[in-house]
């Protein structure tokens, strides 16, 4: 036998893979034709070895207008208008160059958002992190942060929720995830398709440089010594272009010109192309020499292949060329007419009149499937079994000790960097309340948005704990009033080659399908990075699924925040507490355990608590409301009264829960499926009772707001808890400034 035909550029395709593509060409791909299969096949842009498992989840309702496979998820929100929104990670770039890795994710996902046709009106960050004290961590933390912040601020997008964990398992791979959401009228979306031959192809944006070749294979392999080389696979985001460029896109979409539009994100121009192409069925032909660049000399393999920020295509009628031209011109886009739609089911890639490519875009866009292997993790057999450690002394000491804790501790930190008012739509701010909400000021409804994970709960469990997040941010956002309608997901794993990891994925897609089917919440789109994993080391992240919710407010009245309102408001919690302290910010922070009894989803609690607040609210009864999550009972009514500024006084022996529980477990425990309210008087909590009835959710009343600044919890007539409001106050700002070298405000 002869040797195998040395390929001609660096690759990170498997020889099976290899094979198939040479069979399907017939003949041997030029060099630019295997940069392109590179990057469509890599597992960023093809999800080969995710599409089974993601096919699983619930993808349409009677508001879904877009599901996933586009480049936002577009639902409808009443009156003629659509929410469009996505999410997606930029976890690699972020973690070699933290503030422009993070910075191009926000020019990313406003792409998104646009190439559909919706102006962004908002931005949500979920965040993971190394431990606090780490060195590494505090650079990550504080330059991912105001690469978000200045890209955001400059653009004029308000960056409005999102959340912050802190692991040992994010030491090497940060995760960040952005997620941004726009609106559109209903009769004027745009698809990233190429239907129509003859359509013009017109480049606009950013020019075209070196940055960001081969990102989309840099996010599809695990981090090591040798990543450092990878840094030029990071793109450099331009926000002053990116503002330009969105109001230039609004006004040329408006002339009825555009049959299609796609960001080049990953992949850039060769991703854009076959994936238009392969959707309307159609070909195309481009001319490489005509792209705009900002570099002498580039190769046609690096012009098919440039990851450049701030960049869209367009496929403009060719009888509206020249009004477009004049838009472009006026906002001083730069652009270039780089080609055209054709009928002949080919991509075909030119550079100074000689073709260096053609492949029908079906076979770069429709990727073969990779089916891996699933194996219960091993370590799963030790951490479950956790031996239940002694409960402190001291349980007041506990509740400021956790109030300190990096995953409980006030992110203003964070969320002071951010505009988060611009364009005066912004109704409750970071902090205010479990969910933001922004009014969609074309129709007078508000939309209610945010964002949930728990990485050590899927660590234990990732079933429970994906089907966990999704209905914890169903939960916030009926706390403040709203009426969940979609969702999208960001799925973040180690290296999906190695079985256990990919159990991890599996279990957590099947826990999410689950809780989508239990609460009528679709999903919409999302996303996949894998790969997130310590070459060294083999040490992954946590399985982190991050859920980014849509909510519907009909009535702003409804709005709610999680601060008590009133002296002497009677509080009520919905929901029964079970001793689940698995994976719980207390085993972790006072204990130093990651093991043991995560909490359990059950969808027909869910459902039965979500349709509970959803009621009392909407009928006037509530007055305050916040959800039970990490630190657990006692953490929640903590931060009610920090945020209300008053005191507490509960009897625990009135909370719902199994018998028998422990204290620790009664306080601290974060079983799901639980929210605490207030009421304006005790005629109104009453009612809440009663609507918790009729909907089959336990439900008390444990005690009541008080004028002074202690937080009190008893058990009958022993205190349990006291501590200072004041007191827990100060523990909880002063964190994460002080850790990053700062005062708290």
């Amino acid at each position: 036998m002869g040797r195998t035909k040395a390929i001609p550029v660096k690759v990170n395709l498997s020889k099976k893979e290899i094979r198939v593509i040479r069979r399907l060409m017939g003949r041997e791909p030029t060099l630019e034709e295997w940069g392109m299969f590179d990057i469509m096949w890599s597992e960023h842009c093809s999800y080969k070895s995710s599409r089974p498992i993601l096919k699983k989840l619930p993808t349409s309702s009677p508001r879904v207008v877009v599901g996933p496979g586009y480049d936002s998820g577009i639902v409808d929100v009443g009156d003629g208008y659509v929410v469009a929104f996505k999410v997606e990670s930029h976890n690699h770039p972020s973690a070699i160059e933290p503030y422009n890795g993070a910075a191009t994710g926000i020019g990313g996902i406003v792409r998104d958002v646009l190439a559909i046709g919706a102006r962004p009106i908002l931005l949500i960050d979920p965040l993971r992190f190394g431990r606090l004290e780490s060195s590494r961590t505090k650079w990550l933390f504080r330059y991912v942060v105001k690469g978000i912040g200045d890209y955001g601020n400059c653009i004029g997008v308000p960056t409005v929720a999102g959340e912050v964990e802190f692991d040992e398992s994010f030491e090497t791979n940060c995760l960040v995830n952005v997620a941004c959401y726009g609106v559109a009228k209903k009769d004027k979306i745009f698809l990233a398709r190429f239907d129509n031959p003859g359509d013009i192809l017109i480049l606009i944006g950013g020019s075209t440089g070196r940055d960001g070749i081969h990102g989309v294979t840099f996010a599809s392999k695990t981090i090591g010594e040798k990543s450092e080389e990878d840094r030029p696979a990071v793109q450099i985001g331009d926000p002053f272009t990116k503002k330009l460029l969105i109001e230039t896109v609004l006004e040329i979409l408006e002339t009825g010109y555009v049959h299609g539009i796609k960001d080049l994100g990953g992949g850039g121009l060769t991703c854009a192309t076959s994936e238009m192409a392969a959707k309307g069925g159609t070909g195309v032909e481009i001319e490489l020499d005509k792209v705009h660049v900002r570099e002498e000399g580039m190769t046609p393999y690096e012009l098919l292949l440039s990851e450049s920020q701030e960049r869209m295509l367009l496929a403009v009628d060719p009888k509206g060329v020249d009004e477009v031209k004049k838009i472009l011109e006026k906002y001083e886009i730069p652009y270039s007419i780089i080609g055209r739609v054709t009928d002949t089911g080919l991509l075909v890639a030119k550079f100074n009149g000689k073709v260096v490519a053609s492949i029908p875009p079906k076979y770069l866009a429709e990727t073969p499937v990779v089916r891996r292997k699933a194996k219960k993790p091993s370590y799963l057999r030790k951490v479950l079994k956790v031996k239940k450690p002694r409960e402190p002394k001291n349980l007041s000491e506990t509740v400021y000790r956790l109030l300190e804790a990096p995953n409980i501790a006030c992110k203003e930190w964070v969320y002071r960097q951010y505009d988060h008012e611009v364009g005066v739509r912004t109704v409750l701010k970071p902090g205010e309340a479990d969910a933001a909400v922004l009014r969609i000021l074309e129709t007078g409804r508000g939309i209610a948005v945010k964002a949930d994970c728990n990485s050590r709960h899927s660590y234990l469990d990732p079933f429970n704990g994906s089907a966990g997040a999704l209905a914890e941010a169903v939960r916030n956002v009926v706390c403040v009033g709203g009426e969940p309608l979609a969702y999208t997901d960001c799925c973040n794993f180690g290296n999906p080659e190695n079985p256990e990891v990919f159990w991890q994925f599996k279990r957590g897609v099947e826990g999410l399908a689950y809780m989508s089917r239990a609460l009528g919440v679709p999903c919409v789109g999302g996303n996949v990075s894998f790969y997130n994993e310590d070459e060294n080391t083999r040490v992954a992240v946590k399985p982190s699924i991050v859920v980014v919710m849509l909510g519907l407010v009909e009535n702003l009245e409804w709005v709610t925040t999680m601060a008590f309102k009133g002296y002497g408001e009677p509080i009520v919690l919905v929901g029964k507490t079970y001793p689940e302290l698995g994976g719980s910010e207390y085993y972790h922070e006072i204990h130093g355990l990651t093991g043991g009894k995560p909490p359990k989803a059950d969808g027909k609690k869910e459902k039965a608590t979500v349709k509970t607040v959803m009621e009392a609210i909407r009928n006037g009864f509530v007055t305050s409301a916040h959800d039970c999550s990490k630190g657990g009972l006692a953490i929640a009514l903590a931060l009610m009264a920090i945020k209300g500024k008053m005191g507490v006084k509960v009897d625990l022996s009135k909370v719902p829960s199994s018998k028998p529980i422990r204290m620790d477990e009664l306080l601290f425990s974060e079983s799901y499926a639980r929210i605490v309210l207030t009421a304006p008087n005790l005629d109104s909590a009453k009612k809440i009772l009663k609507i918790a009835g009729k909907n089959g959710a336990p439900a008390n009343i444990i005690g009541e707001t008080v004028d002074d600044d202690r937080f009190t919890l008893m058990m009958g007539l022993k205190k349990t808890v006291e501590c200072s409001v004041s007191l827990m106050e100060k523990v909880w700002r002063e964190t994460i400034p002080k850790a990053m070298g700062e005062e708290a405000e």
